[in-house]
Formats: C-alpha cells, structure tokens, sequence
C-alpha cells in the first residue's frame, strides 16, 4: 500500500491522489476564469448601461425644458442656461451638460470660458433630429456622451444638449466591481480546490487507496480468473440475481455468457446446482448437466441466518470422470488375465488358437505353427514359450537341422483342457 504523503509511485509517475487534485483544480480554475470573465464583461456592460440611461434622462429633461427652449432665442441665451445646466451637471454627477445652438454654438460648458465656442465633435447626428451615443474625445477628453435634439414649438431642431462622463471615471468604476469579482474569482478557486481533496480522498477510500497500476493489476488478474481458467465462476447476490458469470461457465452450462448476468438463477439452474450454491458445498458434489459430469462446489447463500451473496464454483470432470472408467475396465482385464494364467500382451483367442495348431502340427517349430497361423514367427514363440512355461507343451531341441539346433514344441495334454481355459478367459 501506497503511503499518504508520497506524491508519486515506484514508477516515479503522480499517484492518483495527486493527479486527482490536481486534474479537478485546473477544472474548478479553468470554471472560475470563465465565469469570472464572462462576469466581467457583463459588468462593464451593466456599469456603461447604467451611465448611458442616466445621461439619455438627464439629456432628454434638459431638451424638454421650457426654460432652455424659451432661453434659445434670448439676447444672452448663456446667462439663462449655464446655470441651470452646471446645477443638474452637479446633481447627476456628471462631467459636463453642454447646451449648443443650431449652428453649434456653446451656451453651456463645466468650463465658462468655452462658451460662445464651437462644439470640439460633429453634432450633425443630434441636429438631423436623431439621439447619439457613444464614445468621443472632446476639450475634457475621451468620454462617454449622450446627444440629443431640442426641439421647438414646431417641431423644428433649435439646438443640441450634449451630457457626458469622462471614460476613466466609468472605467474606475468598473474596476472597482472587478477587484470584487476577482476576489470571489480567488475564493471560489481556493474553495474548489479544498473541495477537491474532500472529493479525492472519498474516491481513494472507495477505491480502498489503490493506485492506477494496483487496480489495472487487478483488473488483469480478474479477466484470468473469470475468463481464461477452466472453472466455471457464478456470483449470485442476496436476492438471488447472478452478478458475475465467466465464459467457462457459461460452456459449461450451454448458454451464452451475456445472458445469465442479470438473470436470476432460479431461471438457468437446476435444483441440484441451487441447492450447492444455497447450502454450500466444500468438499464438491458431482452433478451430471446433460451429457457432462461437473463437480460443484458453493459458499452458500446464507450468513447468520440472513441472505448474503454467494459464489457457485463448476469443475467439468467429464474427461476425468471416462478415463477413470477406462482404467477400471482395464485394470479389470488385466485381474481377469492373471486370474486366467495369461500374461500381458496374450489374448486367449490367439492361444486358443496356437493350441489347435500344436496337435494338429507336433514337433512344430516357432516359424512353422507362425507360417500355418499367419502369425510372426516373435508372436508364435511367446505362446508357445507361455504353453512350455505352463506345462502345457513340451519343448526340445532338434540337432538335425544345419548349423544351430532349432526348438520345437509337442502338446502335452488333450485339446479340451486348453479349450476349457480358452472358453474361461472368453467368459
């Protein structure tokens, strides 16, 4: 087990803890700048809406005066209307209310010797009976302004009102709100990321604190286990649903794997295979599933009186189960032979045979009785050599033959006595 306070593996990679943290704060980070920026500009929007709407009501209000409108064609329209225009510039705390004439003459300006002077930007947009805003630099600088048209009794432009703001006190604002923002932008990261160890150590317990490569180890001896051995694997939860079935299992009991997980085994096992897997079984019980001899063996499914899961284990002992049966037939044959006198390799059809041929050729020699059997001369002399071993017949050597003397054989007792011991062995 992997200690607590390494960061990384034997390998020398990040252990899952590390790389957990680590993967779920660049995610809550990469979140939080997103949704920080995106705040961020819906608030410089909210803060230049906030300045537009004001200056447009401002603007409109001093063009809808009637002080203003009557003042347009006075001997001295400035007298009337710089100070009406300097006390609503300070009570909407704004940069400056410029009121101009038709031909863009200044009336009004938060510096008085301006006035009389033509506007610094185009009032053309004002002056064709339209509302303008946006961004300009004039006498004061780079500002946010609102233009609108004063109109007279009939409905003809007399004159313009130009409100305004500087656009770095509008920015400043903003900037003020965005220490605001990044501060939760912050707060929210370091929030995440103590998150994201609460979040990592509940998956490590759950995970009983097993790193990538412990748990692939363990995946791998599992796809052993259930898919490559020979024995057949049946796990079936308390409520009696198989969970886990592996392929051998499946063969074994003639189905397709995918179908019995999920199903409940009642549906594909017979009584007896329930009853291993229900009882419990160490020792193993042979069950016969069709034509194959299987060995079972079960946990049961009851501890302490209550429902638990329980594990099924299938061994084929078919093969086992026919060899077993050949070798008794033939430890069988080989007692009834030596109960019956004949050695290995003997059958009592041929030494019944080679009998016969002893009385009926005497004094026959090995290659002689083989020739009149169609047996090898080697085959011949072994039952003759069991006969002569026996008593059964009488061996001798003839000296008239060239060069090395021959062995013949002669019968030494009556042909039903070996047809008796033929008829034995048979039986």
């Amino acid at each position: 087990m992997m200690k607590h306070a390494s960061l990384r593996t034997h390998g020398g990679g990040m252990t899952l803890r590390v790389q957990l943290i680590l993967l779920q704060a660049l995610i809550v980070a990469v979140v939080t700048l997103i949704a920080g920026v995106t705040a961020g500009l819906i608030q410089a929007h909210t803060v230049r809406d906030a300045y537009e709407d004001r200056m447009l009501a401002v603007a409109q209000s001093i063009a809808s005066m009637p002080a203003i409108r009557a003042a347009m064609d006075d001997a001295d329209p400035p007298a009337t209307i710089q100070p009406l225009a300097e006390a609503i510039r300070r009570a909407s705390d704004l940069t400056y209310v410029v009121v101009a004439d038709a031909d863009g003459i200044r009336y009004s300006h938060p510096n008085p010797s301006r006035i009389g002077e033509r506007v610094s930007t185009d009032p053309s947009i004002p002056l064709a009976g339209e509302i303008y805003m946006g961004t300009q630099t004039g006498t004061l600088g780079p500002s946010w302004r609102v233009k609108v048209p004063i109109f007279s009794d009939e409905s003809t432009v007399i004159g313009t009102v130009s409100v305004g703001i500087l656009e770095s006190e509008g920015v400043g604002e903003f900037t003020g709100y965005l220490f605001w923002i990044i501060g939760a932008m912050l707060g929210a990261v370091v929030l995440g990321v103590f998150g994201s160890a609460w979040v990592t150590s509940v998956i490590r317990r759950r995970i009983h604190r097993l790193e990538p490569h412990e748990i692939t180890a363990l995946v791998r001896n599992q796809e052993t286990t259930l898919h490559r051995l020979s024995e057949g694997v049946i796990t079936v939860d308390a409520d009696g649903i198989i969970t886990l079935a592996n392929d051998a299992a499946a063969r074994l009991l003639g189905v397709d794997a995918a179908e019995l997980t999920g199903t409940r085994a009642s549906s594909v096992l017979d009584e007896e295979l329930l009853s291993v897997l229900r009882d419990g079984e160490d020792a193993g019980r042979p069950v016969i599933i069709g034509s194959s001899v299987l060995v079972a063996r079960g946990t049961g499914a009851r501890v302490e009186g209550a429902a638990a899961e329980s594990t099924l284990l299938l061994r084929d002992h078919t093969e086992l189960h026919d060899v077993v049966r050949r070798v008794e037939a033939a430890d069988a044959i080989i007692a009834f032979r030596r109960r019956a006198g004949l050695p290995k390799g003997l059958s009592a059809e041929t030494l019944e045979r080679v009998s016969t041929a002893l009385i009926r050729l005497p004094d026959a020699s090995a290659a002689e009785l083989g020739e009149a059997l169609s047996i090898s001369r080697v085959s011949a002399r072994r039952y003759l050599e069991h006969l002569a071993s026996t008593g059964r017949a009488l061996r001798w050597l003839d000296y008239a033959t060239k060069g090395r003397p021959s062995t013949r054989y002669r019968a030494n007792e009556p042909l039903s006595t070996t047809a008796t011991v033929s008829q034995t062995v048979r039986d």
